[in-house]
This record gives structure tokens, sequence and C-alpha cells, in this order.
């Protein structure tokens, strides 16, 4: 099994993971909030455009838990001091690929 990740770029990854969660967790409150505004009588014409819309809000607020998901599990790892190691091989999970996807679980071979 290979070191994890330096320590300094955990630091800048734990903020900017920080500041993402933070972010998404606005988000998934506003569409919370929204879904609840998306209300219809029966009787009126535009009840196919708020079912559309509660639709495009599930699909959106389902992505937006996922990614949430992922980065409080990325913090969870850095918590524990097993972020950057891949999960299926325990090989240390390579520095470009943390820097384009900081909350992977998976070095390249295994994504």
């Amino acid at each position: 099994m290979s070191d994890p990740v330096e320590p300094s770029t955990d630091d800048e990854r734990r903020v900017a993971l920080e500041q993402e969660r933070d972010m998404l967790r606005s988000k998934v409150h506003e569409l919370d909030a929204k879904e609840d505004d998306l209300s219809y009588d029966d009787n009126f014409a535009d009840s196919g455009q708020v079912a559309a819309e509660r639709g495009e809000n599930k699909v959106l607020y389902d992505q937006l838990r996922r990614d949430l998901d992922d980065i409080e599990k990325a913090l969870e790892r850095m918590d524990s001091g097993t972020y950057g190691t891949c999960e299926v091989c325990g090989d240390t999970i390579g520095p470009d690929r943390l820097e384009v996807m900081p909350a992977t679980r998976f070095c390249i071979q295994h994504a």
C-alpha cells in the first residue's frame, strides 16, 4: 500500500471540499423549498408544467445529493487518514486525479 496524499495538499483540498459541501447543502435546501412551493389545482391547465418541473427538480436533487454524499465521504476519509487511497486496491490515487476529482474513491484503474 502506498502513502496517501501529502498533508499540505490535503489541507487545500479539505477547504475546497468543505466549500463545495456548503454550496451543495444550500442548493439542496433551495430545491427542497422550491418543491414545497410547486403546487397546483388539478383543474388548471398548468398542472402538466408543474409536474414537469417536479421531475426536473427530482433529477437535479438526486444528483446534488450524490455529489454531496461523495464529498462528505471524502471528508470522512480525510479524518480517518484514508483519503487519497483507492478503496479497491489500496494504492495511492494520483494527485492529478485528485486535483480533478477531489472526492473520488478510486484510482484510475478502478474508476
